[in-house]
């Protein structure tokens, strides 16, 4: 594991992890919550989060024009990534279509054709995820991959995720357990 992504994992599991009652977006309920959020918005989380995501899209050689999500939990990632890269545009999809001005779906990069990445901070039923890939790929993007932050290893996420983003492979950064096992580790 590069330092950058240990760095992060460490800050996910300081900053953004919780044990406690929790109830998911997804109706269930959970003895852990992992607001990545706390991460992505801290100025070393950030860096840190840009840095990892690039190192993940460029060892899978997929050269993307843009990255993006569904906002909320993609906006810190689409910007992180986008600064760092220095190349990367940033797309936000909208959960609905604006009912005033121009009514669009995607904001931000809007070249049709062009590769992009879809990322979300947290998957558990990948809805969110899914979500994204449609509106992308309806828009005219070509998807080349899917990435999360944190996958919750629960509800069939993943396997929702990876049947959505078809051909596009579906890359989790850490998974829960990953980041349980090192609150733990770090006694916080």
């Amino acid at each position: 594991m590069s330092s950058a992504r240990q760095e992060l994992l460490r800050l996910l599991a300081r900053k953004s992890f919780r044990l406690g009652e929790f109830k998911l977006s997804s109706g269930g309920t959970s003895d852990y919550y992992i607001d990545c959020r706390t991460t992505t918005l801290d100025a070393r989380g950030a860096q840190l989060t840009g840095q990892v995501f690039l190192e993940e899209i460029h060892a899978r050689g997929w050269k993307p024009q843009a990255i993006g999500g569904l906002t909320m939990g993609a906006d810190p990632i689409v910007v992180a990534v986008a600064v760092t890269s220095g190349k990367l545009h940033g797309f936000l999809v909208r959960k609905a279509e604006k009912q005033h001005g121009t009514g669009q779906r995607i904001e931000g990069y809007r070249e049709r054709g062009a590769r992009v990445v879809v990322v979300d901070d947290v998957c558990t039923t990948g809805a969110s995820t899914i979500q994204a890939i449609e509106a992308a790929r309806e828009f005219g993007f070509e998807v080349v991959g899917a990435m999360c932050l944190v996958e919750r290893e629960e509800a069939k996420g993943r396997s929702q995720v990876e049947s959505a983003a078809v051909p596009a492979p579906f890359v989790a950064i850490f998974t829960a357990r990953d980041v349980r096992k090192e609150h733990l580790a770090i006694g916080t």
